[in-house]
């Protein structure tokens, strides 16, 4: 049986399937002029097909009849099976494409409510537009982006990753910097902030994933010092709240700063330490590179960054 199977793989290789298509329209046209013209190929070409398809088939397939030619035996019973295979090569074609306006289900894109609250106005915008018929499912992050991506557990995700791990691409969508925030009238005024002054203050941290130590804490443990945190919270917008109405302090992405400090809640101060920029990026699974329905969703939230840049670039 194995044996068959290749010889049967070896056959293919050496047909020219373009043929198929030929003969359904000879089939169908039962003229070979018209056949040609359906094609947009000469009649020369189209009369040479048949030869070939004739030899391949070992049968006449088009017999002359009165008024034309006629189906053989063997044209007509394999016309259907042609019929088949030819939808099916066109629908496994046709799988490639992808047309948003017509597209449903759910976008699952994992990220902070951070990002979600900087990107998704934009994206909703846009679905709206493009995909109305498409749901966007905003999923929290986890200690294992990178599985929940090979598991297609999510279509994408957005976050500060500064090396992508094997198998997982990444796209920068733009630079963010850290500013520290405090609520107005607090104690420590409007003045910039001395470092001595910043560590004597309360602060509050987030800690999305619930591992690890914040960027200012590691900065400031390589220069000896350190920080009392009194409150670490989950989220960034339970963070904002708490903010608005305590003396503590906290330092953040400044996206987020300007995304929830709508009501001018907030004081906004340079840390007194250099954190350097913020990367955020688009991560997505390498077999979804090429994929029609991955590359306009890739297309949507790099869309969706650049707004928001604008906007922030525009106060």
């Amino acid at each position: 049986m194995l044996y068959i199977l290749i010889m049967h793989q070896v056959d293919l290789r050496r047909i020219d399937l373009n043929l198929l298509v030929t003969l359904d329209a000879l089939l169908e046209e039962r003229n070979v002029t018209r056949a040609a013209t359906r094609l947009g190929m000469s009649q020369p070409a189209a009369s040479r097909a048949l030869g070939r398809l004739r030899d391949l088939f070992s049968d006449a397939l088009l017999v002359d009849g009165p008024g034309g030619y006629l189906l053989s035996a063997r044209a007509t019973e394999l016309r259907p099976a042609l019929r088949q295979i030819l939808a099916g090569v066109g629908a496994l074609l046709e799988a490639r494409r992808f047309d948003p306006a017509v597209a449903s289900g759910p976008l699952r894109l994992l990220m902070t409510d951070l990002h979600a609250a900087v990107l998704a106005p934009h994206l909703l915008s846009r679905l709206a537009e493009e995909a109305p018929a498409v749901d966007l499912d905003i999923i929290p992050p986890g200690p294992a982006i990178a599985a929940m991506l090979e598991n297609e557990m999510v279509d994408a995700a957005v976050g500060v990753i500064e090396v992508a791990p094997s198998g997982i691409l990444r796209r920068k969508l733009f630079e963010d910097r850290f500013v520290t925030i405090m609520r107005k009238g607090h104690p420590a005024g409007e003045n910039r902030l001395t470092l001595d002054t910043y560590l004597t203050l309360d602060h509050m941290t987030i800690n999305v994933t619930g591992t690890g130590p914040a960027p200012v804490d590691e900065l400031l443990s390589a220069m000896g010092r350190r920080r009392r945190v009194r409150t670490r919270v989950p989220n960034f917008f339970a963070a904002m709240e708490i903010a608005a109405g305590s003396d503590l302090v906290m330092t953040l992405p400044e996206s987020l700063a300007r995304t929830a400090a709508g009501a001018a809640r907030f004081i906004m101060l340079p840390p007194p330490v250099e954190l350097g920029p913020i990367a955020v990026s688009l991560l997505w699974h390498a077999r979804d590179q090429d994929a029609p329905r991955h590359m306009w969703l890739r297309s949507l939230i790099v869309a969706a960054a650049q707004m928001s840049v604008d906007k922030n670039n525009s106060r």
